[in-house]
């Protein structure tokens, strides 16, 4: 537990810091103020004043926090909100970026660390009748050897692959039982009927074995950058789905990513790095919406700015909004981690 609680508590600094980082450095290349870059939550432990901004240790060892100058304000020097509306876009977006880009880096080195990787024969044990995969011609029996130029090592390569292409077109290399090969064209289902799944089969595996690969630096790069997209492009078919199939987005605070942590940790070095990044992309998304006090809400005030030519909402209206987005969001966190710890209390799963 002490483990756990400790990984997780370096993980967030990380990630928090990273956000940070992001507005700090842009708000120092377009003049903007910064009046403190503290690592924690107050109450401040330790500060040293150089320049004009206060570098702290905060007791709350929870993230990190940049205080610009007069976000709100235009009549404060060197405040954020007397920039142009392009240096304001920059500051107010460059921490979700590098939430983002970071990722980058840690699939990278989650692909040069030696790791387990199952290797089987993933086999079609059933097809659901009406289904895109019995319209294509896949039946029982048949063993899929590639998808979109992919070797199938597991069935977990296959189901990410057709989640990641949800409504397009897949190419299939299909075997079937007599040896033969055939490519084989399916469109995955954005709404299946239940129980089928996108292209409506169920799978099976033969002959599994755990082998251990890692990539060297040249392969690790640029797969790092192609799986921070496709992570993106996941996260979108996520987003897409909640309204195709009328279903409820599945929130986890606080205490469920730390329970989840402990259980990656576990797994070793290379999942947690890839469980990092998931945290990180979904930090630099989440921050983008357009909600009060989040970056994209204050963005929403840039973009209605431009949108008025040049003329402000008036600093203590978009305070306000900010202050009320504020308390909303800390009130559903809350609520979240309230669930969250029910659930744990009574032995249940705090994620499906």
């Amino acid at each position: 537990m002490l483990q756990t609680i400790l990984i997780f508590i370096i993980m967030l600094i990380v990630l928090v810091l990273t956000h940070e980082f992001g507005h700090f450095i842009t708000a120092k290349l377009c003049k903007v103020k910064v009046e403190e870059f503290g690592i924690g939550f107050p109450p401040r432990i330790w500060g040293i004043k150089k320049g004009e901004t206060v570098y702290s240790i905060n007791a709350i060892p929870m993230g990190g926090f940049t205080k610009l100058a007069g976000e709100e304000d235009p009549s404060e020097p060197g405040s954020l909100a007397s920039k142009s509306i392009p240096a304001r876009i920059l500051v107010l977006s460059a921490g979700s970026l590098l939430n983002i880009l970071l990722p980058v880096l840690l699939f990278m080195i989650s692909f040069m660390i030696p790791h387990d990787v199952t290797l089987e024969k993933v086999m079609i044990k059933d097809v659901a009748a009406g289904s895109p995969a019995q319209a294509a011609g896949i039946e029982a029996g048949d063993r899929i050897l590639k998808i979109n130029d992919q070797i199938v090592k597991n069935r977990s390569v296959l189901s990410y692959q057709i989640q990641l292409h949800l409504g397009e077109q897949v190419s299939m290399v299909v075997q079937k039982p007599d040896l033969t090969e055939q490519t084989i064209v399916v469109r995955p289902r954005w709404n299946p009927p239940q129980g089928e799944g996108a292209t409506g089969v169920i799978l099976e595996s033969a002959n599994a074995a755990i082998v251990t690969e890692s990539m060297p630096f040249w392969e690790a790069l640029p797969n790092g950058f192609i799986h921070c997209w496709e992570i993106l492009v996941l996260f979108r078919n996520e987003v897409i789905s909640w309204f195709v199939r009328s279903t409820a987005p599945q929130l986890a605070g606080p205490v469920a990513i730390a329970q989840l942590t402990g259980q990656v940790v576990k797994a070793g070095i290379s999942p947690l790095l890839e469980f990092t990044a998931l945290i990180s992309i979904n930090l630099g998304v989440f921050n983008l919406f357009p909600f009060p006090a989040l970056d994209g809400g204050r963005l929403i005030f840039v973009f209605l700015e431009l949108v008025r030519r040049g003329k402000k909402i008036s600093p203590q209206k978009e305070g306000l909004v900010h202050t009320i987005g504020f308390i909303a969001l800390m009130a559903l966190i809350l609520v979240i981690t309230y669930f969250d710890v029910t659930r744990l209390i009574m032995g249940e799963s705090l994620l499906p």
